[in-house]
């Protein structure tokens, strides 16, 4: 299944992240792939604003991956796998418990653990317009 989706500015990426969900309902693993600056971090914002994620959520860039709970108690991953050097510091961090966990999953950097991606996930893809603000967002699964 593909999707294309044409954010004019931030406040569209609820939307985005609700037509997202709605569209891939059935997964729960998500890939931002973009260029630093593109917006993954406030995409996956987006992304817990649509699940209920009551937490701050911000970019784990030092911790690797930040949990959030929903007013469920239901546990929402963020990885930045920016800093890796190695896939198998991915791995050391439990990585896999997460991934397999049946929780949503945000990860930014994906392309730093390609090898340990789970099949099923879904790829989204940002494209920043520097000139105009205009993101446009590609998924695939």
């Amino acid at each position: 299944m593909q999707l294309t989706l044409v954010c004019e500015n931030v406040h569209s990426l609820d939307t985005a992240a609700s037509q997202i969900i709605n569209t891939f309902s059935g997964h729960r693993i998500f890939a931002l792939y973009g260029e630093m600056g593109a917006g993954k971090t406030t995409f996956i914002k987006a992304f817990c604003r649509k699940l209920n994620v009551k937490d701050i959520v911000n970019s784990p860039t030092f911790a690797i991956v930040n949990e959030y709970l929903n007013p469920k108690g239901e546990s929402v991953y963020h990885f930045d796998f920016y800093r890796l050097k190695k896939e198998s510091e991915a791995i050391d961090i439990g990585y896999e418990e997460y991934i397999y966990s049946g929780n949503y999953c945000f990860m930014e950097w994906p392309e730093k653990i390609s090898n340990l991606l789970p099949e099923g996930f879904v790829r989204i893809r940002i494209e920043a317009d520097e000139e105009t603000d205009i993101r446009t967002i590609y998924c695939s699964d």
